[in-house]
């Protein structure tokens, strides 16, 4: 089973592809989709649906699993980051990939069994769990996303069956 972690910003957003065999992980690769910042929303929103289309027509996951927003001190910031998860979530699902959501404090327990590790902490786990990986900040945090789906997958609802 190839699994596909995405951790959602509008700027930079983190991906990590992982494949599950039994209770076994094996890296496949990770990166980041970079929008630049200038240019209008809707712009930079539709460079982010290519860059992450593109990354699940390269790696063809089974499944992909995102990071749920927290909300923000500031209404605006929460808001583009609502609508950049969105169109993170939108691309996979196009493409006929199932997506899975999990909190962030769930998705930092399931890899250090700490809901409120910090970004070094997630970063150090990940290496330790597929030995060899040295993937940083956002990357790292989508391979933890990927981590926790393949933890939960079997207790998991993807998010359009919920209704």
């Amino acid at each position: 089973m190839r699994l596909l972690g995405l951790d959602p910003g509008l700027r930079n957003t983190g991906w990590g592809v992982i494949e599950m065999a039994g209770n076994r992980l094996r890296h496949v690769a990770h990166g980041v989709v970079r929008v630049a910042v200038d240019g209008d929303l809707a712009s930079r929103l539709n460079a982010l649906f290519e860059g992450v289309s593109d990354t699940v027509r390269l790696h063809r996951p089974d499944e992909a699993a995102v990071e749920e927003t927290f909300v923000n001190v500031n209404p605006a910031s929460t808001l583009k980051l609502g609508q950049a998860r969105g169109v993170v979530m939108l691309a996979p699902a196009r493409l006929g990939v199932p997506v899975f959501e999990y909190a962030a404090n769930l998705v930092k327990k399931s890899v250090t069994g700490a809901g409120h590790a910090d970004k070094r902490q997630i970063a150090a786990m990940v290496g330790h769990l597929l030995p060899g990986v040295a993937a940083t900040a956002d990357a790292a945090d989508a391979l933890a996303v990927a981590i926790c789906h393949a933890h939960h997958r079997a207790s998991a609802r993807a998010v359009g069956a919920r209704a």
